[in-house]
């Protein structure tokens, strides 16, 4: 299916920072958010989710059918990295974690304690979740920090397989992932008007 939002506003913490949000992303290709730090990538990105207050607007499609990765990889540091995927997979109502492990080469660092893992390891792991959601639109907030430039190859080698298959990716980043089927949103232009932000009646009923 296709994602496609409509008129969003969206708020951090009691202010309005994104205001009639509005953009379509077919399936089988991504889009790129940009803007400058503070600019709302990550509020927009946990709106659509349904992790943040959505005070205007409407998303298409449900958070069911979303998968979000975050700053923070959402590892388990007390469990090894095979029991962290296999947790995932019984999570998501899957059983293999091959795909998983040989995208990323995590078989070396299967009976791993996560809390003894580096910085990029986690990075790996955390993204390698995503194939075990079975999910088919990814929200994902800067998913290169700590990987290096073989990993974000193999990142974005992740991200066109997922959109070969019909999937769909909305990526907040700054870096150039070298994706063929990607178009580019720049949020600044849905900045609020003052008479916007200071409009109290926009705290009426959620969607």
């Amino acid at each position: 299916m296709d994602l496609k939002v409509s008129d969003l506003g969206c708020r951090r913490g009691e202010d309005l920072i994104l205001s009639g949000v509005s953009f379509g992303v077919k399936a089988g290709r991504a889009l790129i958010l940009r803007g400058p730090n503070g600019s709302g990538k990550t509020t927009l990105l946990r709106n659509l989710v349904g992790l943040s207050r959505r005070p205007s607007g409407a998303v298409n499609a449900s958070t069911d059918l979303m998968a979000y990765a975050a700053h923070a990889d959402g590892i388990k540091s007390q469990l090894t990295v095979e029991e962290n995927l296999r947790f995932w997979a019984q999570v998501f109502g899957t059983n293999d974690i091959d795909a998983a492990v040989e995208h990323f080469s995590l078989e070396p660092l299967l009976r791993r304690h996560a809390q003894h893992l580096s910085a990029g390891q986690k990075r790996r792991l955390g993204l390698s979740r995503l194939l075990l959601t079975g999910r088919p639109i990814w929200m994902l907030d800067e998913p290169t920090v700590s990987l290096d430039v073989e990993n974000v190859k193999i990142f974005a080698e992740m991200i066109e397989n997922h959109l070969a298959t019909g999937g769909i990716a909305v990526i907040a980043t700054h870096v150039d992932l070298g994706l063929k089927n990607a178009d580019i949103l720049e949020i600044s232009q849905f900045r609020p008007r003052h008479d916007e932000q200071q409009n109290p009646f926009l705290d009426g009923a959620f969607s």
